[in-house]
């Protein structure tokens, strides 16, 4: 059998989800322990239960469905929160941890109850659910397997088997923990953002973020409330709220504006050519907004790329690493704080 690493910390205990309009989605994928372990540890999951769905008898326990005469799937009941995380990107998660071309068999477990399944209750998920089948078939030349059917029935399993790996640490478990470390940052997709129309960014925006944002102005040095800001977070777009820096690039070029060595992702910057006011340079906008944010330059810091974002503080918006997850960017903590994994969940004591 195989021996898992101690469980990384699960950054939804830093999100609280009172309130939030929580959607649900049950999964199968082998062995329910690590599957459950995986998922609860996707910002954005509120909770997981796992259990036993779409059988043929009323409350089974483990032992019956072991039994293969039930027809049970080991599943896992998710509650996620469409506004941190798509059905479409929990489903490429899910994916990334199992075969879905091996029929009744994940890992070291083989048996209809394991074998690998989505189940649904609103029929707007089927879309949604088919195209991401349909996006994982092309990588595979025989058969996905992976059952598609709308939820028919769900019984918690015991109490022994929630949570199974934070009580049995090094415990069993055919899910590769360690691609969390690797998983897709829900707060990088860029159709969370919308960008307001005109009228509503004029309304909102103070006169300076609009004339930097929309009139390609620029602020005067040192007066940004950005420039010298020391603290750690993540800094984002201004109009849309989608990430571009974290403090972890921000460094002292002593220009007078906020500079960073590189962004949180290439994909959430545009450049373009600027030949403006006699000058060859190169413009920075964002990619959800088309904000104007500033320009790059080649004498940033060596040892981190040599390049220096030099950007208007009014075209950003300062998160503190305290609020990340309550805005939203739980996913985005690690890339803040280098301590945050080190720290154990209060939820794996």
């Amino acid at each position: 059998m195989d021996a898992i690493s101690p469980l990384p910390s699960n950054p939804n205990s830093q999100i609280d989800y009172r309130g939030r309009d929580l959607r649900e989605i049950w999964l199968a994928g082998g062995c329910f322990w690590g599957v459950g372990a995986f998922i609860s540890r996707l910002p954005g999951v509120a909770g997981v239960s796992v259990g036993y769905a779409n059988g043929r008898t009323e409350n089974p326990t483990y032992r019956d469905v072991c039994s293969h005469r039930t027809g049970f799937a080991e599943t896992a009941q998710i509650y996620y929160d469409p506004a941190l995380i798509s059905l479409k990107s929990l489903l490429e998660e899910y994916f990334r941890i199992i075969d879905p071309t091996s029929l009744n068999c994940q890992g070291h477990d083989c048996g209809d109850q394991y074998r690998t399944g989505i189940y649904y209750r609103d029929p707007a998920d089927l879309p949604v659910i088919q195209a991401v089948l349909a996006a994982e078939q092309k990588k595979y030349d025989r058969p996905v397997v992976t059952e598609v059917e709308t939820l028919r029935n769900f019984y918690p399993a015991e109490e022994e088997h929630q949570n199974y790996l934070e009580k049995n640490p090094g415990g069993y478990c055919h899910v590769n923990l360690g691609l969390l470390s690797g998983a897709a940052k829900p707060s990088l997709e860029p159709e969370r953002y919308r960008c307001p129309d005109d009228a509503e960014l004029k309304y909102r925006l103070t006169p300076l973020q609009y004339q930097v944002v929309r009139q390609n102005q620029t602020e005067r040095p040192f007066t940004g409330e950005n420039w010298d800001r020391a603290e750690p977070g993540l800094y984002v777009d201004v109009v849309t709220g989608e990430p571009l820096f974290t403090s972890q690039a921000k460094f002292d070029s002593g220009c007078g504006w906020p500079s960073f060595t590189q962004p949180v992702d290439p994909a959430v910057l545009r450049e373009r050519r600027d030949v403006s006011h006699g000058l060859d340079r190169i413009e920075i906008r964002s990619r959800a907004g088309d904000s104007h944010l500033g320009h790059v330059f080649a004498d940033g810091p060596a040892a981190a790329g040599g390049r220096r974002y030099c950007i208007n503080s009014a075209a950003l918006r300062f998160i503190p690493l305290a609020a990340m997850a309550g805005a939203g960017y739980a996913d985005l903590i690690s890339l803040v704080d280098d301590n945050r994994d080190a720290v154990r969940d209060d939820r794996d004591r």
